[in-house]
């Protein structure tokens, strides 16, 4: 059958809103969603593309049927069916009839569009607790992710490059001269970075993953947060390291300058997935380089839609941005060890987590929380409640010994390192410190303070999270403490906000 042009499918637009009173039209590059009453029906643009081809009628139903597919594995509730458009004998059109095929659509549940990740970014309605939720819902996703065991990681970032090279080749939208210091650059990276690609792949970090994963393709429904409209056509293109996969999300969040936000991400994702298994997070490492090339990604889309007549001042802004965050990704940034000490109640997961995105390469540090790792420890959530014996001191050099061992091998491998634990004992404190130097990075050590009754009252009126102390914990540890303490102190009397502000400071000076 001969390609659709753009205004042969006009027909098929006027038929879709033909089915609602007061239809609404939102559009991309790639697609026509008509909003009718409950109903979302996406259409595929009979384009073709560098990297899809939705050019005849066979073609778009071919990948609305795996569109439904695929997103049904993570919204079944909002993907409902797909719907042929046939022409009658009387020269209509309609649905799934006997006539031939003009098009197809995804049928989907119409939700609020109020939900939608982007927009609560924009009001500032992204909570950490939110995002936590929706990194454990990525892990979780991954974790029954089909494997692909026949393709190498570095193969499929070299393809990935391919595209991004000649999609920007396409367009007039940045320099020549640019544009090709800019690929050269991605190409010294992926050499730098091809021999820890290959070996994800082989040990299975290579998946059928979502492929799309920004915010906008992100909503709450039910409350829970959802992920939908997944790549769906180019296997090949979304079935890629789920690191890759979570690099689109977290680059969005830093993009906005949401960057701890970002950071939390990446830490509540690792906390879930399979990631933490030993050496299997020794891919952190690879994240700058998988957020730069999301973000060539999203200008050569910029790019596309400005020369294919979307040119506005806007547009080209936001090109530009994309264009330029890639172009700061790729510049490696050294690694950092920072460690956040203080009795219980001072407040050091609120400042670990406040100054984490600081520490090292994008999207920050892999904080290391010994509360969480003890939880680990024993196999249950962060929050669930050990018992008094989950506390022995033996069980205590045990996790300490975790935060040792895991910051030593994150340093090598260059990514940064935030250690959250007591570390009221003069050999702990010297101990994280030595990992730091075995490394040959900066450390700065920090220590947050504030008054016994202060203290004790923060840790009985706390409710959720990690932490296990009570006010007899914190008795406890103020008996044994002699308060010698070589780090940076800083007093938390003055409030969250600002003690946030100081440990930040502290953490990005020159350690000593």
């Amino acid at each position: 059958m001969r390609a659709t042009s753009a205004d042969d499918q006009s027909e098929s637009v006027r038929f879709l809103k033909g089915l609602a009173a007061d239809p609404r039209v939102v559009e991309t590059h790639a697609a026509i969603v008509v909003l009718a009453g409950e109903r979302a029906l996406k259409l595929k643009r009979a384009v073709k593309l560098p990297y899809l081809d939705f050019s005849t009628p066979e073609l778009r139903l071919a990948v609305c049927e795996r569109e439904l597919a695929l997103n049904r594995r993570t919204a079944p509730a909002l993907y409902r069916a797909v719907r042929r458009i046939t022409r009658g004998a009387d020269g209509r059109l309609g649905f799934d009839g006997e006539g031939p095929l003009v098009d197809a659509v995804v049928e989907m549940a119409r939700f609020d569009e109020d939900g939608l990740f982007d927009r609560l970014a924009t009001r500032g309605a992204l909570t950490p607790a939110l995002l936590a939720e929706l990194a454990r819902s990525v892990a979780d996703f991954h974790a029954e992710a089909e494997v692909a065991t026949d393709r190498g990681g570095a193969a499929i970032m070299a393809s990935v490059l391919d595209i991004n090279a000649r999609a920007l080749a396409t367009t007039s939208v940045f320099a020549a001269d640019r544009v090709a210091r800019f690929d050269a650059a991605f190409r010294a990276a992926l050499d730098r970075h091809a021999v820890l690609l290959d070996a994800r792949a082989a040990a299975g970090f290579v998946r059928r993953c979502h492929g799309d994963l920004h915010l906008r393709n992100i909503c709450l429904l039910d409350g829970r947060p959802t992920l939908f409209d997944c790549l769906e056509f180019d296997e090949a293109m979304a079935t890629i390291d789920v690191l890759y996969d979570l690099a689109f999300l977290v680059m969005d969040l830093w993009h906005r300058d949401l960057r701890a936000l970002a950071n939390l991400v990446l830490n509540r994702y690792l906390d879930a997935a399979e990631e933490e298994d030993e050496a299997a997070a020794d891919g952190l490492p690879l994240l700058p380089f998988f957020m730069a090339v999301r973000a060539a990604v999203r200008a050569h889309v910029g790019a596309t839609r400005i020369e294919s007549g979307g040119d506005t001042p806007a547009a080209r802004a936001e090109a530009e941005d994309y264009f330029a965050l890639a172009e700061r990704l790729l510049v490696p940034a050294a690694p950092r060890l920072v460690a956040v000490g203080g009795l219980s109640g001072s407040g050091k997961s609120t400042a670990a987590a406040a100054l984490a995105d600081a520490v090292g390469p994008a999207p920050g540090a892999r904080v290391l929380a010994s509360d969480r790792l003890r939880k680990r420890l024993h196999g249950v959530s962060a929050e669930t409640r050990l018992p008094a014996e989950a506390y022995r001191p033996e069980v205590s050099e045990k996790v300490y010994g975790q935060i040792f061992e895991r910051a030593a091998r994150l340093l090598a491998a260059g990514h940064g390192v935030v250690s959250d634990a007591v570390f009221d004992r003069a050999e702990d404190r010297r101990r994280i410190a030595a990992v730091a130097a075995a490394a040959g990075v900066p450390f700065r050590g920090v220590w947050l303070e504030a008054p016994a009754a202060t203290l004790v009252e923060r840790v009985e009126h706390r409710r959720g999270g990690p932490s296990d102390a009570t006010g007899d914990v914190v008795r406890g540890q103020l008996a044994r403490f002699d308060g010698a303490i070589e780090w940076t102190r800083i007093d938390t009397a003055s409030g969250r906000d600002e003690t946030a502000r100081r440990a930040r400071a502290a953490a990005v000076e020159t350690g000593g």
